[in-house]
């Protein structure tokens, strides 16, 4: 047992010498060293949300879960969200606020911590609609292609779509959006814009949810968009061979072949933020109103 000081709190660490990645020889130590360093650089990303903790205690190799409520024994300086839920009734969800609950968070096992797609005081209305990529087979080519495609799309109906590295197979598209509108209303503006996507590229695109229908087709998950759901945030670590890290990019960036989603690892990503700083570091603060949009989509009935 090992006593680490971040914030003013001590936090006690254990096992930090136990292998968590098998091919890339990352230990727990590393990890919570990891996020110890990226702190300052994903805080904001994580601000105000409720996660949900994959947690892999014995490493990837093991099977790991997903925990939403935070379990009795969490310290009381760790911040809490009371969400409700859909199923009705309601628990607390840990929202992560400093380097010292994101170290916590790595000693428990947590690779990733999952984030709500709104904050607290508006939980009911996202911050953010998302468009998760997810390619049929493992080439990153046809993400890649996707991406750019969705992009002009998103253009001409005047929203500007910011773009990043999953740590995956795929890519996610984000549209910051100002907190006004429920989850019900930005899902269906989300799932028309599917669809329309899919009427113009039939043989690439599908929004079709079973697997075996999809005939090879790169899936359009608009799934994360409502109540309660997560989604990767900026900089954390996936639970995948080599520890990728999910990674925001400039859209030139991604015109560049050698770059696939798990280009970034926690062995290269403070190299990155050396020479470059976050593309989403005001992000947030650029919310587009989604007024009228359903309006313009419309327009796009035909295909």
């Amino acid at each position: 047992m090992t006593v680490i000081h971040v914030d003013d709190h001590d936090i006690e660490v254990s096992n930090t010498d136990k292998i968590l990645f098998d091919d890339a020889g990352i230990t727990k130590g590393d990890l919570i060293d990891y996020y110890g360093r990226i702190a300052e650089t994903i805080l904001p990303h994580l601000a105000g949300r409720p996660v949900s903790m994959e947690r892999f205690p014995d490493g990837i190799g093991e099977e790991g879960f997903y925990q939403k409520e935070v379990p009795k024994y969490f310290p009381d300086w760790i911040h809490r969200a009371e969400v409700d839920l859909v199923e009705g009734g309601s628990q607390d969800q840990v929202v992560v606020e400093s380097a010292a609950t994101l170290v916590y968070l790595a000693d428990q096992g947590c690779i990733t911590p999952h984030a709500w797609l709104s904050r607290e005081g508006s939980l009911d209305c996202p911050d953010k609609l998302v468009i998760d990529l997810d390619p049929p087979g493992t080439g990153f080519e046809p993400v890649r292609e996707v991406a750019f495609l969705v992009r002009d799309f998103l253009g001409e109906i005047d929203l500007s779509p910011c773009v990043m590295t999953t740590g995956s197979r795929g890519l996610h598209l984000i549209v910051p959006i100002k907190p006004v509108i429920p989850f019900d209303r930005v899902r269906e503006i989300a799932i028309k814009m599917a669809g329309i996507l899919e009427r113009r590229h039939p043989d690439r695109l599908t929004a079709e949810i079973r697997k075996e229908k999809r005939k090879g087709r790169l899936f359009l998950d608009m799934l994360r968009n409502a109540y309660g759901q997560t989604s990767v945030p900026p900089y954390a670590v996936r639970a995948r061979s080599g520890a990728p890290v999910a990674v925001p990019l400039d859209w030139d960036e991604l015109s560049d072949r050698s770059l696939v989603s798990t280009s970034y690892t926690v062995g290269n990503i403070f190299r990155r933020l050396g020479q470059k700083e976050d593309p989403w570091k005001d992000m947030y603060s650029l919310g587009q109103s989604l007024e009228g949009i359903t309006e313009k989509l419309d327009e796009f009935r035909g295909g």
